[in-house]
């Protein structure tokens, strides 16, 4: 697959427009993409009011949006940089929750190369391919708050 290397500043306005256009609960929680790579991928969620829940820790939605964004971004970077369009979706999630996230956390998953794999399976077959991927969710400290395995579903159209 060529590689057009698309930039960061680029990835953070269509997340930014998939947000407001197409999925308003991104747009709500504000996730920031920190980095992304064919490798990884790093998102940020800051601990603030509209993420919270009533225990002052950051909310389980908020954690999911942070998750989806992480793991969902590499499908979307592919099809980006080959000019073709994907149609992606998570078909399960299986989460694991360790402390409570007191502070912002930090998404990443390093399984950018199963996902290019299940991009380009797609894109050979012209069926829809399913592979998971890990999310680890860590605090300012550096600490695991959440690891989540998401199933994601991809399709070339």
């Amino acid at each position: 697959m060529s590689q057009n290397n698309i930039s960061l500043s680029k990835m953070r306005r269509l997340l930014w427009l998939m947000g407001v256009i197409k999925i308003p609960l991104i747009a709500y929680v504000r996730p920031k993409l920190m980095h992304l790579d064919e490798k990884s991928c790093k998102v940020r969620v800051k601990l603030r009011r509209r993420t919270k829940n009533h225990l002052k820790s950051m909310y389980f939605g908020s954690l999911a949006v942070g998750a989806d964004v992480a793991a969902g971004l590499h499908a979307y970077y592919f099809a980006e940089n080959s000019g073709v369009k994907v149609s992606f979706a998570f078909k399960a999630v299986k989460a694991e929750f360790l402390m409570r996230a007191m502070t912002h956390v930090t998404f990443e998953s390093k399984d950018g190369a199963i996902v290019e794999k299940a991009f380009q399976e797609a894109m050979r077959t012209k069926e829809r391919v399913n592979q998971w991927v890990k999310v680890e969710a860590k605090n300012t400290k550096n600490e695991i708050v959440a690891i989540f395995d998401m199933e994601i579903s991809v399709k070339v159209k």
